[in-house]
């Protein structure tokens, strides 16, 4: 009896074709899985690390070629040797032992789980499943749409997609971190679908554009609610943070069972893209452009409300008629603008410390509002809650910080941005996720000043002054040694003094799709994966632990090799 898996080519929306027999379970799999070895002699590669902290590499060696053997014995024992080490993971033992090492979990595809409410690919989920969790990862990051969950009718929820999916999770051992995505996928980098937000609260926005993010030109945003309206009834009785609450307790009474075991995090989603932000630099039909500085987001009634309080607040009525009018346009840079140019600017003027105190605080208060809500529901369960925040690193070598300024984090080269986030973070026990981990500032165009190595390094050090958990993610997908090895030291937090600083509490690969599973990717994710959970303080060189990741390679390869094929058709 043979098995395929050419169905994990489902990922990328490949048609999938009925496959006879059974997927991945229990003695067929031990008598159907093939086993690989590698060739007799490879070449050792090892990296050596010189003075100048550039990487030079020592006899380069192609890819393993593995020779397929018909032993249907020693597959079995590969498989069970395979399925004992993970399960010596999962126990806390070896490798992961408490307090050492990164467990890495997988974003999963946007589209999991179709508009019908079903689960998309399942063959193809299955198998990518079983290969994720061989390769040694701890589990996957996958959106719960509020578009897609309550989507007709307000109270009224579909769970289905979704508890397929908890269920495979379940049943392989994967644990998950579970996003309450409130915002609209399509628009963003890397958003390969559109699932907009519920029917009936797009309805709301039609008859008040209001409720959508707006510009100082009156473009309106709709990825996101404007937090200008966060305790306002506008949601036919309801304000969104009401809802918010409402489809959060919804999905801990649907999925109770699995907090804490399964179910181990709920990332809380806080404006665009999930992140803690304003939508200030859209890239939906061309809006704005790498790097521009953005445009600030608080033109709708609401927000305007607000800002006319706070400035009669301080006896300064004239401030509260609009934000700056001289911050230039979403694809300008710092200096092309009075507001931001670094002699004179604006923003470090009295008018500039108001307005960017004023529009930080609005963004504080609405994660305050969220988290205190997303506390209480999930407290005594055994999940964790996080929040994502930007890694926004263009223009950071600026006096200004401009685009950060314009997503609403008050960061300059005089004040501190992420550190009241990071407090805000601790009141709740909140976990700081961050992204940009992979990137290294040489790797980005330097006129534009872009730092995110020095971001990343800022953060951490909010985080532990804070005494706040820092979780990670790649902004981009990377499949190169290059980058593993960047998010490997960024992981170890490493800050350069003898504070002896614990690693990230998690890091969240992006994202699961076909070309993670190519043969040379899969084979570096495999080793990238197990020197994470190893932790830094391993004194094996990084070619030394991918040769002993080859065993879980070998394991996975029917898996990987049957999806290439997949791809290619």
């Amino acid at each position: 009896m043979a098995m395929s898996f050419s169905q994990l080519g489902g990922i990328a929306g490949a048609p999938i074709t009925a496959e006879s027999g059974s997927i991945i379970s229990g003695e067929a799999s031990k008598a159907t899985v093939s086993a690989w070895k590698s060739p007799a002699t490879t070449t050792l590669r090892c990296a050596v690390r010189a003075p100048g902290g550039e990487t030079d590499r020592i006899s380069p060696s192609p890819p393993v070629s593995p020779v397929m053997r018909g032993d249907l014995s020693a597959a079995c024992k590969a498989f069970d040797e395979a399925v004992v080490e993970q399960g010596r993971y999962a126990r806390g033992g070896g490798a992961q032992d408490k307090g050492k090492g990164v467990p890495v979990y997988v974003m999963m595809p946007l589209d999991s789980v179709n508009m019908g409410n079903g689960l998309n690919r399942r063959k193809a989920m299955s198998a990518s499943l079983q290969a994720l969790k061989s390769a040694g990862v701890e589990g996957i990051m996958m959106d719960v749409w509020w578009g897609l969950v309550e989507r007709d009718e307000p109270g009224v929820y579909n769970w289905g997609g979704y508890q397929d999916l908890l269920e495979l999770a379940h049943k392989f051992g994967l644990k998950v971190q579970a996003v309450m995505s409130f915002h609209q996928c399509g628009g963003n980098v890397g958003d390969s679908c559109t699932i907009p937000l519920p029917k009936w609260v797009v309805e709301e926005m039609e008859k008040d554009p209001d409720l959508a993010y707006t510009d100082q030109w009156g473009r309106r945003n709709y990825e996101y609610l404007s937090l200008g309206c966060d305790t306002l009834p506008v949601l036919k009785g309801r304000s969104p943070v009401q809802c918010y609450s409402d489809y959060m307790r919804a999905f801990k009474e649907k999925f109770n069972h699995l907090l804490g075991d399964t179910i181990v995090e709920i990332q809380v989603g806080m404006g665009p893209a999930g992140e803690l932000r304003y939508p200030s630099y859209p890239e939906q039909n061309g809006t704005w452009r790498f790097p521009g500085i953005g445009a600030f987001q608080c033109y709708d009634k609401y927000m305007i409300s607000s800002l006319k309080a706070a400035a009669e607040g301080i006896g300064k009525p004239e401030w509260g008629n609009t934000g700056p009018t001289d911050a230039g346009s979403y694809n300008n840079w710092p200096e092309d603008t009075n507001f931001f140019r670094k002699e004179g600017g604006g923003w470090d003027g009295d008018y500039g410390e108001f307005f960017l105190t004023w529009y930080s605080q609005l963004l504080l208060d609405h994660g305050e509002r969220i988290l205190t809500s997303a506390k209480s529901i999930f407290e005594n369960t055994g999940v964790k809650i996080s929040v994502k925040v930007a890694g926004i690193h263009w223009h950071y070598g600026t006096r200004s910080h401009a685009p950060e300024l314009t997503a609403g984090y008050y960061n300059t080269r005089f004040r501190d941005g992420y550190l009241p986030i990071a407090q805000m973070f601790a009141r709740h026990g909140a976990v700081f996720n961050f992204t940009c981990i992979e990137m290294r500032d040489h790797e980005q165009p330097q006129d534009a000043q872009c730092a995110p190595e020095k971001l990343v390094r800022q953060v951490a050090l909010a985080t532990r002054e804070a005494q706040v958990p820092l979780a990670g993610e790649n902004a981009l997908p990377r499949y190169d040694d290059y980058a593993h090895e960047q998010i490997l030291n960024a992981a170890s937090l490493n800050l350069d003094d003898d504070s002896g600083a614990e690693e990230m509490c998690a890091f969240t690969y992006l994202r699961m799709n076909p070309n993670l599973f190519q043969p040379d990717n899969w084979r570096r994710f495999v080793a990238f994966v197990k020197k994470m959970k190893e932790g830094k303080d391993t004194n094996k060189c990084w070619e030394q632990v991918e040769r002993e990741a080859e065993h879980f390679v070998h394991v996975t390869q029917p898996l990987v090799q049957e999806a290439a094929v997949a791809l290619s058709h």
